[in-house]
């Protein structure tokens, strides 16, 4: 008999990652072609939800799908409610969560997570969410062991993933591991997404923009940085362009931004990095000097340290496509006179 995995709608819920469990798990067969999960979908009463699309889904189960369900599935919501605001349950979430049998296999997608952790079924448990709301969901559930740079978290019988794409990761994984690789594999390949990805959540966050201050305090100073930062840059040198001793200086720093000078430039360091590997075709030497790392090895050093991925897989990534050739062929299909287009990451 299929595993079965029960995917709960809430109000609101992101279309993107409800169809993710369908896709993923309806997509694994047996070598002899047979489904390995039966995915259904149910609601807190049965009734439509509305998503966060412009469209409303109709279901063929309410809760008592739940009492049945090998693993129980819920997938983020555009308003998950008193889940995510103040970590309260409405008596009918409470009510429908209370029917899931002891043993069953929990997961959740993206802010999926704080309904689990209302719950009180992540407490000491590792557990991610979008990076998003990662420190809100902290302040929240301080007992749960909260990671917010990984993809997805597997503690057994409780696994959690990471903002959108990243339920695809988690899926992936759950398959892989039930029915081992040669069926993950396949079933990401129909899905033309890859089966594993390197690295974390750390890699698609944006670093902030400094923040002007009006051109008081070390502003001026870190504009200036900014556009030197393939030099030396050293914390006495700044302190004297700012008129500063070094002790003041670093306070003030810290006081405008939240972060040591060096911290700073070693932050903003890596995010030209970033830029320069997504939109340049620069060498790996010549991004690590133009960012200031000095060497290759430095910069490789830097990103696993803060991204946890290579430079050259990062631009795999990230890397911005040129425009269309003029034939109208897109990126990752054949130009129709010439060689083939540039491949899409």
């Amino acid at each position: 008999m299929a595993h079965l995995v029960a995917v709960l709608a809430l109000e609101g819920v992101i279309a993107f990652e409800l169809g993710i469990p369908a896709r993923i798990f309806g997509g694994a067969r047996d070598p002899a072609g047979r489904p390995l999960y039966e995915v259904a979908t149910c609601t807190l009463d049965g009734r439509p939800v509305t998503t966060s699309a412009d469209f409303r889904i109709m279901v063929d189960h309410g809760p008592e799908l739940l009492e049945r369900a090998d693993t129980v599935l819920i997938p983020a919501s555009a308003d998950s409610g008193p889940a995510v605001a103040d970590a309260c349950f409405t008596p009918a979430l409470a009510a429908a969560l209370a029917r899931i049998r002891p043993g069953t296999r929990l997961m959740s997608i993206c802010t999926g997570s704080f309904v689990l952790a209302a719950a009180g079924l992540l407490d000491g448990r590792p557990a991610t969410t979008h990076w998003r709301y990662t420190e809100h969901f902290a302040r929240l559930f301080p007992k749960v062991r909260l990671d917010p740079d990984v993809l997805y978290t597997d503690d057994g019988d409780v696994l959690t993933s990471g903002g959108v794409a990243a339920g695809v990761d988690l899926c992936l994984h759950v398959v892989r591991r039930d029915h081992g690789s040669a069926v993950a594999n396949a079933v990401a390949r129909n899905c033309l997404v890859p089966p594993w990805r390197e690295g974390g959540q750390k890699q698609y966050v944006e670093a902030p923009s400094p923040v002007d201050s009006g051109g008081s305090g070390t502003a001026a100073v870190r504009a200036w940085a900014l556009e030197h930062l393939d030099r030396p840059l050293v914390l006495r040198q700044l302190a004297d362009r700012a008129g500063m001793s070094v002790r003041t200086f670093t306070r003030r720093f810290r006081e405008e931004t939240g972060a040591s000078p060096g911290q700073w430039i070693t932050t903003q360091r890596t995010e030209r990095a970033r830029q320069l590997l997504e939109r340049t075709d620069l060498t790996i030497d010549q991004v690590a000097r133009e960012s200031g790392f000095g060497t290759a090895a430095s910069l490789r050093l830097q990103l696993r340290g803060r991204l946890d991925v290579a430079p050259s897989a990062y631009r795999r990534t990230f890397r911005t496509l040129p425009p269309f050739p003029e034939s109208g062929a897109a990126p990752g299909s054949r130009a129709v006179h010439g060689g083939p287009a540039r491949r899409a990451s």
